[in-house]
């Protein structure tokens, strides 16, 4: 380990590094704390050669300067803390998703047929985000093109295969929705439930 360094100026140096989100030079350190570049490259030095030791954040040499970052050995920690949170989908998106999941597959026409609105810009959505795919053209007029659910899908609600989504209720159930829509079970609790993007909102079609 380095020599240590006057215990004031050591931790100002630390403060300097804590607070900034790019590599400081050790000129920049001496002119921001008025000290010699020896006095700072000590105090730099010090804190870079295991001054720090086991502890969750070292400090590092890098292009030039010198950084605050976090120890390498709990990067996994740190990665699921910064993830982004995932994009969520509309309550039109979930609906959707559950008509296409009961019926698939099914065409666009016949998606609208059950919804009673527009569904085309639904469906990009949840193709783009990997819970629907093409899997076809149905030999009919136009040939429109099949939609059906995805492995991605099934990971989400915990589902071995399509034929383990539960049996829809019957139209007189007192649990059958009264507009006629279906929908899915709520997905379990779990890593997978809970980084999935299919989340029920009250935000607009999109």
């Amino acid at each position: 380990m380095s020599e240590a360094p006057d215990g004031r100026l050591a931790a100002a140096v630390e403060s300097l590094l804590f607070a900034s989100p790019e590599p400081i030079s050790v000129t920049k350190v001496a002119e921001v704390l008025e000290v010699s570049p020896e006095d700072a490259a000590l105090a730099l030095a010090w804190l870079t050669n295991g001054a720090y030791g086991d502890r969750g954040v070292q400090v590092v040499a890098i292009a030039g300067g010198y950084q605050m970052v976090t120890n390498p050995d709990f990067a996994s920690y740190v990665g699921r803390l910064l993830a982004p949170s995932p994009p969520r989908l509309s309550r039109a998106a979930m609906e959707t998703l559950a008509i296409i999941a009961y019926r698939q597959p099914c065409t666009l026409p016949e998606i609208e047929a059950v919804r009673g609105v527009d569904a085309s810009g639904v469906v990009k959505t949840l193709t783009e985000r990997g819970m629907v795919q093409d899997v076809g053209k149905k030999e009919t007029v136009g040939r429109p093109t099949l939609y059906a659910t995805t492995d991605k899908f099934l990971r989400h609600f915990s589902l071995n295969s399509i034929e383990d989504l539960p049996p829809l209720p019957e139209p007189d159930a007192e649990d059958a929705r009264p507009d006629g829509q279906l929908a899915l079970p709520e997905p379990p609790a779990g890593p997978e439930a809970q980084t999935s993007p299919l989340i029920e909102t009250e935000t607009p079609d999109a």
